[in-house]
This record gives structure tokens, C-alpha cells and sequence, in this order.
């Protein structure tokens, strides 16, 4: 992926290179894009860390007003652009309304190590898909701080622990994917977490508990009558 489009295209608000053949990681000068608020690169074949920096991206870590069309100067009327994007699950179409889209996808690639803490601080984007890669550590406990987050899937990955309780917190969020990887603990119920029925959204997750899912929850009090009556079977 050249290295040069965060040098010479400072101006650029969607890039998006979507289904090619990519390698190598993914440039930090990327980051220098401060108009930049859709970022898709799924289904390439990128590898290593996903850069910390992406949590500077200036219009996506506060409301910032972008212009409503760009002027060509051949033409007499303004050109509208138009782009085709993955949004909860299925691919929908954006025209007069793709600029205020903000998406990061870095899906179906083969990304690895933690998700960067400082993604976090995008706290005005509203789709973030890093699903299918290679991903280990845990969900950063700030993830609350995102409260424009509408759709969220980190589905098919490495990643382990509990599911942050801030998580509940982001009011906006309507769908959500966290199959297939190491979660454990039990299900948040509050808030949004009311609303998320499909246990399929937690599925392959062995070490998970509570609804949807069928498997419940231990209570202290059941570990206490586990631990007695195996001491009864040991006298």
C-alpha cells in the first residue's frame, strides 16, 4: 500500500481500496489525512499491527463540519459523490449522504496483535468492522467512549476476556458481532445489550454466559456448593 497518499492527498475524506491485493502493513502516514472519514480496506491481504495513530484522525474524534459537494470547474452544477460500503452486515450505497458516513473497515485481512487503545477516542464514528483478522488481547475497557458507534464486529479473531461493561453504554449501538473467538464472563443486559436477541452474535464464544445464550451464569453462591460437595466426595 504506497505510503505516499498520506503525503501528497492531505485533503482526501474517503479512501477507499476495498477488495484487492494489498500486502505489507498499513502505512502510519495515513494518519496525516485529518479530512478523512472512510477508511475501507477490507479484503485485501495487509499484515501486522493496526497503527495506534488511527485514534488521531481529527474528523473522526469530534463533530466537524465538511463540505456539502466538491465543485469540478467544467461543470455548472455540483458533483455528488457516490460509494458503495458494508453497513450492518450488507452492502448499501451512499450518495448525498456519504459525507456523513464515518466508517473505518480493515476486515478480511490478516491484522494482528491488540486493538490500538487510542481507537477509542474516535468517538464520533459510527462503523468500525475489524472482523476476520488475526487479533489477540482483549476489548479495551474504554470502548464506551465511542458513543457514535452504530455497527461494531470484531467477529472470527483471537481476542479473549470479558466483554467491557462500558460497552453498554454506547446508546447509538444497533448491531453488533462477536462470534467466533475467546470471550468469557458473562453477557452485559443493560441498555442496548436488552436488544441483542440473536445468540448467533455471540457464537463459538465457549466461555460466555447469560441471555441470549442458553448457558447461564454462576453465582458466587454456586461455587461455594460446588467446592462443599467436593469435599464431601474427597471425605
Amino acid at each position: 500500500m504506497p505510503k505516499w497518499i498520506g503525503e501528497r492527498m492531505t485533503s482526501l475524506g474517503q479512501l477507499c481500496l476495498r477488495g484487492n491485493l494489498l500486502t505489507r502493513d498499513i502505512p502510519e502516514k495515513l494518519c496525516w489525512l485529518s479530512y478523512l472519514h472512510i477508511l475501507d480496506l477490507a479484503l485485501n491481504n495487509l499484515s501486522g499491527f493496526i497503527p495506534q495513530c488511527l485514534g488521531n484522525l481529527t474528523v473522526l474524534t469530534s463533530v466537524t463540519l465538511l463540505p456539502t459537494y466538491v465543485a469540478d470547474p467544467l461543470l455548472h452544477h455540483p458533483y455528488w459523490e457516490q460509494m458503495e460500503l458494508v453497513m450492518k452486515g450488507r452492502h448499501m450505497e451512499f450518495e448525498r449522504l456519504l459525507l456523513i458516513v464515518n466508517l473505518i473497515d480493515l476486515s478480511s485481512n490478516n491484522l494482528w496483535g491488540e486493538i490500538p487503545y487510542g481507537i477509542t477516542d474516535l468517538s464520533t464514528i459510527g462503523a468500525l468492522n475489524l472482523s476476520r483478522n488475526q487479533l489477540t488481547g482483549k476489548i479495551p475497557e474504554n470502548i464506551g467512549a465511542m458513543q457514535g458507534l452504530e455497527t461494531f464486529d470484531l467477529s472470527c479473531n483471537h481476542l479473549s476476556g470479558p466483554i467491557p461493561p462500558s460497552m453498554s453504554s454506547i446508546a447509538s449501538l444497533s448491531h453488533l458481532n462477536l462470534s467466533h473467538y475467546l470471550l468469557s464472563g458473562p453477557i452485559p443486559t443493560t441498555n442496548q445489550f436488552s436488544t441483542f436477541n440473536d445468540p448467533s452474535i455471540y457464537e463459538a464464544n465457549l466461555g460466555l454466559c447469560g441471555l441470549p445464550l442458553s448457558t447461564k451464569c454462576s453465582t458466587p453462591n454456586d461455587q461455594s456448593i460446588k467446592m462443599i460437595k467436593m469435599k464431601m466426595v474427597g471425605t
